[in-house]
């Protein structure tokens, strides 16, 4: 028997998950049983031999559901229907799949940002709102869509794995990423900058290259994804930039900043950054932080030179 993909896998996995908290190795145990599979399709690898197929479109099919409010992670590795899910089944859907998700607001807003993230609008008025179809797509395109789905869920994972650990350890985050960036000098110097202040609305002081020559300051706040940082805040890390004598500043944050507060740095003196959760989260994948190369694929083109006769 075929191994159902993850869209297909979506209204089972939201069925198991609606019994209790899960993981993935159980829930594709169970519905490899329910569909029969043998021991040889249990085992079926992906093309890189990393992981089975069947976890691998469980773990999707829960990544999307959870981007839709169906799904919660009451803890690392463990998944439950959420009260939005069990509402959902109570309906008793015939199926379920990425259409269906694209009609709840909040999986809307993600697949619509994730899609657009570093592409923006394609040729002919067209956006990338909408999946590419396997059957209208080149192949090209088919594997620039796969990349920024993988990214997408990647960038995800990564915040939520920043807002489970410390502000301690985001602030180790933040001067990995601002070292890997060329910032501060060596890592030590660094760390020995950054979180050394405590002063007002600043975290800390990193060079703004290996001599010291300038220097940036740093504020740092982890914040969960609902809170969002408004203009009051920036306003008191601009308030202590001006007090130290300052000219650039660095705020960072896991979750967003509100629209005021964008506004408010456009026209300062001083240059100010704001750096959401999702540019952190790019910025990481980017520089290799909290990040490893999974695999790497070539794709190769003919060589028309090689073929040419001319000359």
């Amino acid at each position: 028997m075929t191994i159902p993909d993850y869209q297909d896998l979506m209204l089972p996995v939201l069925r198991y998950a609606a019994m209790g908290e899960q993981r993935v190795p159980h829930v594709s145990e169970m519905i490899a049983d329910d569909l029969g599979l043998s021991e040889k399709e249990r085992e079926e690898l992906l093309p890189s031999g990393r992981q089975r197929i069947l976890h691998n479109r469980v773990h999707w099919a829960k990544f999307y559901m959870s981007k839709a409010g169906l799904i919660d992670s009451p803890a690392r590795g463990r998944f439950v229907a959420s009260e939005a899910g069990k509402r959902l089944l109570e309906t008793n859907p015939e199926k379920l799949n990425t259409q269906v998700l694209l009609q709840i607001p909040e999986f809307a807003e993600f697949y619509r940002s994730s899609n657009k993230q570093n592409t923006g609008s394609t040729s002919a008025g067209t956006t990338q709102d909408e999946p590419v179809s396997s059957e209208t797509a080149t192949p090209e395109e088919q594997i620039e869509s796969a990349y920024r789905s993988l990214n997408a869920a990647l960038r995800a994972d990564l915040l939520d794995r920043i807002r489970e650990n410390s502000p301690a350890f985001f602030e180790k985050l933040i001067v990995d990423l601002l070292v890997a960036m060329g910032y501060g000098g060596s890592h030590k110097n660094a760390a020995e900058q950054l979180g050394r202040t405590g002063d007002g609305g600043i975290d800390g002081v990193i060079n703004e290259d290996r001599l010291g020559l300038d220097r940036i300051y740093v504020q740092a706040k982890r914040y969960a994804e609902e809170n969002t940082i408004g203009r009051p805040a920036v306003q008191g890390f601009v308030g202590s930039l001006v007090g130290f004598g300052a000219t650039k500043g660095v705020f960072v944050t896991a979750s967003s900043f509100s629209s005021g507060a964008i506004n408010y740095v456009k026209n300062l003196p001083q240059r100010v950054i704001l750096i959401d959760g999702t540019r952190l989260a790019d910025l990481m994948i980017e520089h290799g932080v909290g990040t490893r190369a999974h695999r790497t694929i070539q794709i190769q083109r003919l060589d028309e030179d090689f073929f040419s006769e001319d000359g």
